[in-house]
């Protein structure tokens, strides 16, 4: 079930995610297209501080292109993994879903991007169902398992 729906035109989705990643006690695995909000990035890392477990998978072009992403991840403490799409070095991984503590699915449109909050109409959906949350799980397991560290693509 969809526990809520957000669109950038009536909320702010940085500060609704932001909030989120701060209740979360456990863990974060992200598997992001772009990430440039330098805002979401350190709530990232200060998740990383208290203790949490958190894994990042990146788009591997994007993630090249994108001098912004490579200087925000610099010298941080966040785990990250570069990956590419289905058919290879062209291809995207263009997910854009963060799953927190196992229990709740936080996807949509919305890149972390400061495009996405401030001139984009974007969206985000907030889903609390195991049978929704478990096959996200499996997902970026998998993802993990078949990307690699910068510099060992």
């Amino acid at each position: 079930m969809i526990d809520e729906i957000l669109f950038t035109r009536a909320v702010s989705i940085a500060e609704a995610i932001e909030r989120r990643l701060q209740a979360t006690t456990k863990s974060i695995d992200a598997a992001l297209y772009r990430l440039n909000s330098l805002r979401l990035a350190q709530a990232l890392e200060n998740a990383v501080l208290h203790g949490m477990s958190v894994r990042l998978v990146l788009d591997h072009h994007k993630y090249m292109r994108t001098p912004a992403t490579r200087a925000i991840l610099a010298g941080r403490r966040i785990p990250f993994r570069l990956s590419r799409g289905r058919k290879g070095r062209w291809s995207k991984m263009h997910h854009k879903f963060v799953i927190l503590d196992g229990e709740t699915v936080l996807t949509g449109s919305y890149n972390w991007t400061i495009e996405s909050e401030e001139q984009n109409y974007e969206n985000m959906f907030i889903i609390r169902d195991p049978s929704v949350v478990l096959p996200y799980a499996q997902e970026f397991e998998e993802l993990w398992a078949a990307s690699a560290p910068v510099g060992e693509q």
